[in-house]
């Protein structure tokens, strides 16, 4: 399967029905799948490397500068495909756009089966996450270091990862890492000391750790006023 970018710009009022029509036939769909029994449970294949968890890849793009309600944004996120093994992994993901190709405000997220890369998931509404903003032409390698330490659990924290999204901005890129507890700090300073060595980030490198509940305060789903006043003072990452 190749995911490939959308070329659209602004989103007309036919893309706006034509994403409602498309949001209420996946519901029909998922309200027979789940009349007709449950969804066949992704596993391992014989012979294949299981992982600790399962995960989920997921797709988003959206209009810059237009604020986003949770349910719009919900129907904008796409999802990829759920596997179990090291194998499957590879599968998808050696068909998959890197980050660095995408263009316009694209993301990917990969959060573990189950939980959907929102702050208002059960899982995520008390956590937070650890953000990085890097320089234009990093966010390939990047993402790929961080998403393989994800599912080689280097974090060491238990279930308290949630996911990584990587975020494709005119000017930067940002890649965060999610956990379940924003008040663990413990936890928090483990994911932070990880993310540097998995990155190789030097030692010099702001980082920002965000909760979910702040980030919901800010008007509009990424903030766009305070990003761009973070963005007046904050360095990017300039990763030699």
């Amino acid at each position: 399967m190749s995911l490939k970018d959308d070329d659209s710009g602004d989103h007309d009022q036919n893309e706006e029905n034509s994403t409602q029509k498309d949001g209420e036939k996946e519901k029909t769909d998922r309200d027979k799948s789940q009349s007709g029994g449950k969804r066949k449970a992704v596993v391992p294949g014989p012979a294949e490397h299981p992982l600790q968890y399962n995960y989920t890849f997921w797709y988003s793009r959206r209009t810059p500068g237009r604020p986003t309600s949770s349910q719009s944004y919900e129907q904008n996120i796409k999802q990829i495909g759920t596997f179990a093994s090291v194998e499957q992994f590879w599968k998808f993901y050696s068909h998959m756009v890197r980050p660095g190709d995408l263009t316009g405000h694209s993301d990917f997220h990969l959060f573990k089966e189950g939980i959907k890369p929102m702050w208002e998931d059960d899982a995520n509404k008390n956590g937070g996450k650890w953000i990085i903003r890097l320089r234009k032409g990093l966010a390939s390698r990047c993402w790929e270091n961080l998403i393989l330490a994800m599912l080689g659990e280097q974090f060491m924290v238990g279930e308290e990862i949630c996911g990584a999204v990587v975020s494709v901005r005119f000017q930067e890129d940002i890649i965060s890492i999610w956990n379940k507890t924003a008040s663990d700090q413990a936890t928090t300073a483990r994911i932070r000391d990880t993310l540097r060595r998995v990155l190789n980030l030097p030692p010099n490198t702001i980082m920002e750790y965000k909760t979910h509940t702040d980030s919901i305060k800010m008007p509009g789903r990424l903030g766009p006023q305070r990003l761009l006043f973070q963005n007046l003072w904050k360095p990017r990452l300039n990763v030699p």
